[in-house]
């Protein structure tokens, strides 16, 4: 698209090689000692654990580690407590059921009354008929009913085994009455090993710890306890570790979360400076005072303040960088300033001696020739000090004449000169129908279009339309001047430096052009300075220059 901007190409570049560098996992084992060595597996990639940094902001990490630990610990110590709350009643359990199996198994006959009948006068069997606690009644036998043997609590399991077969058998319930036991019970109950460490089963009363021993005369007495009050006061101790320990990560996590934050503001504000440090407009030659970490914040005595002070000496480095950068800028452009102007002057005088020489002398052909060299390269000389003596104004921030110009004639009048001066290419117009002004220097201004359109021209082949439009923004506070031709377009490397002093797209045209390469760099410091802004768009086939200008009203 547009021609290459602001006269001439930039160097070649040299072709940039990339080299992957690619690993062979072996395969092949070597031999030794008559064996092969297997192929070593590539080693996985480490993977990202859950508290990876990139993944959490600090504060949601540290709050989360002390979760973590905290609820590793009420962990332990819920289990712990558990444990040996466990270990503790089982073992009182455990007491309890060989003193009952001792009170069973040394009874040696009835003792609430030869009728079999309980404590409260009530018949003992299931029935009402039988022995008290009878469930395979076995009236030829004389073996005395555990059930019946003093000190037995309530709920107290007790049965006596003859060849296999229940004599007697039951539960004591609150008053002391016998509760039968189902056959499914009995099943369970005859199949405890005797003479073994006491066991827990399950019955249709619940679960029991049961102990199969035998007494003096060789039959097997069971005796069992319910396990209910051990298991209900093991389910409250849980219920009560769980509920502790779920506040306590509550807590913790609201206290925590309210100490870190706290702890991490200095860290907060250091990162704000920092942000507002990059976010500066670093070409002006020094930082803002204000840019600078707090003293409070900038204290090396602590984690954060080392930080906040080592950003502070980092800054005061770019301070210093920055001013003395400043101030070697300020005295090459008061160098070029100087030397431009000093330069008009024995510019001057050279074309004069020439033009002198030119029509008082009778020169050869060769002479004439190489006088006229002379005159077109002084010509040359004396523009580049104009521009650089302009680009010197500007970077000291002279302000440009302000008044009213109207840019649709200064467009026209722009476009007509080229048609004279570039027969070759075809120029466009398109213009509002009403006058666009805006506020600003007309000579400047002026520049701006005949550097706009010299660059179409000089940098595209004959045959290029070039189009120029003008019109206004849609709030109508901007004028927008664009520049578009259809030519080859700009090489996407040069775009970003295409504004910068002596940039030129192709080295070995600038002297085939007559160009400087300061076209468009006094084109964007004038329309910067007037308060605008230029941006330039290409692709093979069209390129745009668009400049944005404040009308006068908005101005």
């Amino acid at each position: 698209m547009a021609a290459a901007h602001d006269d001439a190409t930039p160097a070649p570049r040299g072709p940039a090689t990339n080299e992957a560098a690619a690993t062979e996992a072996s395969g092949g084992g070597t031999a030794a000692s008559g064996s092969a060595t297997a192929p070593r597996r590539p080693a996985a990639p480490a993977r990202a654990g859950l508290l990876h940094s990139g993944r959490w902001r600090l504060r949601t990490r540290l709050i989360a580690i002390l979760l973590a630990f905290l609820g590793i610990a009420c962990l332990v110590i819920s289990a712990a407590s558990y444990a040996a709350m466990d270990a503790n009643l089982t073992g009182q359990l455990r007491t309890r059921l060989a003193e009952a199996s001792d009170r069973a198994t040394s009874f040696a006959g009835p003792h609430r009354g030869q009728d079999g009948t309980g404590a409260d006068g009530s018949a003992g069997g299931a029935d009402g008929g039988q022995d008290a606690a009878t469930s395979t009644p076995s009236p030829s036998s004389t073996a005395p009913n555990p059930l019946n043997a003093p000190g037995q609590a309530a709920g107290t399991l007790n049965a006596r085994v003859v060849g296999g077969e229940f004599v007697f058998g039951g539960m004591l319930d609150t008053r002391g009455s016998a509760v039968a036991l189902t056959a499914a019970d009995e099943q369970t109950l005859l199949d405890l090993p005797v003479g073994k460490q006491a066991q827990r089963v399950s019955l249709s009363q619940g679960d029991y710890l049961a102990l199969a021993e035998k007494d003096a005369s060789g039959q097997t007495v069971i005796t069992g306890l319910p396990t209910a009050d051990v298991d209900r006061t093991l389910t409250t101790l849980l219920l009560i570790t769980v509920g502790v320990s779920a506040a306590a990560l509550v807590l913790a996590g609201l206290l925590g979360s309210w100490a870190i934050r706290r702890t991490m503001k200095p860290l907060e504000r250091v990162s704000a400076v920092a942000t507002d440090v990059s976010q500066l407009d670093l070409g002006a030659g020094q930082l803002p005072p204000e840019t600078r970490v707090a003293p409070a914040d900038a204290r090396p005595s602590t984690e954060v303040g080392a930080v906040g002070h080592a950003l502070n000496l980092m800054l005061e480095n770019v301070d210093s960088a920055l001013s003395a950068r400043q101030r070697s800028e300020d005295r090459v452009r008061e160098f070029v300033a100087d030397a431009s102007h000093e330069l008009r002057t024995p510019l001057a005088a050279i074309r004069g001696y020439s033009d002198l020489l030119k029509w008082t002398e009778d020169l050869t052909e060769d002479g004439q020739r190489s006088l006229g060299r002379i005159d077109s390269q002084s010509q040359r000389m004396a523009a580049l000090v104009e521009d650089l003596l302009l680009l010197a104004r500007l970077d000291q921030g002279h302000q440009p004449v302000s008044e009213d110009v109207d840019l649709t004639e200064l467009v026209v009048e722009s476009v007509s000169d080229l048609q004279v001066a570039a027969p070759s290419h075809r120029w466009a117009l398109e213009l509002p129908e009403e006058p666009v002004v805006v506020r600003g220097d007309p000579r400047q201004l002026r520049q701006v279009l005949m550097n706009l359109l010299s660059n179409a021209r000089k940098h595209t082949d004959e045959g290029t339309t070039v189009t120029t439009a003008l019109g206004v923004s849609a709030n109508r506070r901007e004028a927008v001047l664009t520049v578009t031709d259809d030519g080859p377009g700009i090489d996407p490397d040069f775009l970003p430096r295409i504004f910068s002093r002596f940039a030129r797209a192709d080295q070995a045209r600038s002297g085939e052009v007559g160009t400087t390469g300061l076209g468009l760099a006094i084109v964007k410091a004038i329309v910067e300075s007037h308060g605008g802004r230029i941006a330039v768009a290409s692709r093979p086939g069209r390129t745009e220059f668009e400049v944005r200008l404040p009308t006068a009203g908005a101005a």
